[in-house]
């Protein structure tokens, strides 16, 4: 990075406060009231037909200060809520070179539980000629690219299991194939909840417990990397750590995602479950992989979505209750053991794939470092 010039980031980028509305687009099918995030932090960008209020002047970054998250975009938009900012740069720098750069910003949000993006006004970066500055984005766009395209081949696996799953057994709300219903209460004999704990956002070393983040099983498979590090004197109450073979159970979230579930493919000794997450122990009759998958079903989900209660748009929870009483169909357990046999075939593929991805993602990180400390360009 000495080659190049060091600048301060408020220097190169300008932002805007966001009054009204999200998103305009061409496409006025569909329409959104507000802007969401979703799990990982990602936005959800919906479509508005009042052309009028359309904030043209792109491409720009779109930055929120209360999760420090970010997302890149190059077509007519606008935002409602005041803690996403407008950023655009100056003729001095491109966005997307900026764009990059802020994603390798590492923030405490432990320390920071909400970074403001004047807060990012002093950090220092560096600044290469603009056409290089073009290069670095475009290679890091290809490599973007290939990730991206590695993630859908993993989704189209995933819809191949929600395709068998309706194939085998039928929509569980119109039941066509006239199975039994059973409260999912009766297919349990144990919902056991963790225990909370404050604990530290950092890599955790040998021998130290973490304490898991509801956001482990938000995504519908198991983030061993999503927890927090208990201190070592910290007295344990409670001690109940995923296993392999459990189904987790996120019992609190937003209501969109109250319910999510993941299932545990080897035993992780020194991570505990928080109170927010439960491992659901099956009856002999259900077999964990139909479990899993029909209470992922939308029509399941929305149902304890319904049932879920709280005040807060953020954090909705159902109670045990609730989810004992949520009423499922229950096939012959033989042909539960099919398809669990045919998910297991799918997850082995996957399973392929992720450590592709892994690999991608590792090296797309490098060549973040490599790029920004000029020794490609």
């Amino acid at each position: 990075m000495g080659k190049w010039e060091m600048v301060r980031l408020g220097d190169v980028l300008e932002y805007e406060q966001p009054t009204k509305y999200i998103v305009g687009s061409t496409d006025y099918n569909v329409r959104y009231e507000t802007p969401v995030l979703t799990a990982g932090q990602s936005f959800v960008l919906g479509y508005t037909n009042e052309t009028n209020n359309v904030f043209t002047d792109l491409p720009v970054i779109i930055f929120d200060d209360f999760t420090t998250a970010i997302k890149y975009v190059d077509f007519p938009f606008k935002v409602k809520s005041s803690a996403m900012k407008i950023l655009k740069s100056t003729a001095k720098a491109s966005i997307k070179y900026l764009y990059y750069y802020m994603c390798t910003i590492k923030i405490d949000t432990q320390l920071h539980k909400r970074y403001w993006i004047s807060k990012y006004a002093n950090i220092q970066i560096p600044l290469p000629p603009l056409e290089v500055q073009q290069q670095i984005a475009d290679v890091l766009d290809r490599a973007n690219t290939l990730i991206e395209k590695r993630k859908a081949q993993i989704a189209k696996l995933d819809l191949l299991i929600k395709s068998q799953f309706i194939e085998m057994f039928g929509d569980p709300v119109t039941n066509p194939k006239g199975w039994e219903l059973e409260l999912v209460g009766n297919c349990l004999f144990d919902i056991v909840a963790g225990w909370s704990v404050d604990g530290e956002q950092r890599e955790r070393t040998t021998n130290e417990m973490a304490v898991l983040k509801v956001s482990a099983v938000t995504q519908g498979t198991f983030n061993s990397n999503e927890y927090k590090v208990i201190d070592r004197d910290t007295f344990m109450k409670k001690k109940i750590t995923p296993q392999k073979g459990d189904l987790l159970f996120s019992r609190a979230n937003t209501r969109e995602l109250v319910g999510a579930t993941c299932i545990i493919h080897e035993d992780y000794p020194f991570l505990i479950l928080p109170d927010k997450l439960w491992k659901l122990k099956c009856q002999s009759t259900i077999h964990v992989y139909y479990l899993k998958y029909i209470l992922s079903h939308k029509s399941v989900r929305n149902e304890m979505s319904a049932n879920a209660t709280g005040t807060s748009g953020s954090m909705y929870n159902i109670s045990m209750q609730k989810l004992k009483n949520i009423s499922i169909p229950l096939p012959p357990f033989h042909l539960q053991n099919t398809f669990a046999a045919f998910v297991e075939c799918v997850e082995a593929q996957k399973a392929l794939l992720q450590r592709s991805l892994e690999k991608l993602e590792l090296n797309y990180k490098s060549l973040m470092q490599k790029c920004f400390r000029g020794e490609i360009f």
